[in-house]
């Protein structure tokens, strides 16, 4: 599966358009995420715990994209996005969407 950014994907055209896909997910930090996130605060820099916790979310997410794009028989996804929020104090939610397409190489 071709995921990019871009409307256009270089050497390819869009044959058909399958529609909007997304895939989301809404991750818990924890209380003791948040002990440790509110010390750090207090003296500045990074949070490794969240940061990572959001990494594996935008993964998580861009997979559940991809899956939903196959369920739809695409090949490409066109015009990928990242959004994200809280969800009262500790949850973060992240969605990943695009536009689910069929391409073929130009010849």
């Amino acid at each position: 599966m071709l995921v990019v950014t871009t409307e256009k994907i270089e050497g390819y055209k869009v044959v058909e358009v399958k529609g909007p896909v997304f895939g989301i997910i809404v991750r818990s930090r924890g209380l003791g995420g948040d002990i440790l996130a509110g010390l750090k605060s207090l003296v500045g820099g990074e949070i490794k715990q969240y940061t990572a916790m959001l990494e594996d979310a935008r993964k998580e997410a861009l997979d559940r994209m991809i899956k939903n794009a196959n369920e739809m028989n695409a090949n490409a996804i066109i015009m990928m996005r990242y959004d994200s929020g809280e969800i009262g104090q500790n949850m973060s939610e992240i969605v990943a969407y695009g536009t689910a397409v069929v391409i073929e190489e130009l010849s």
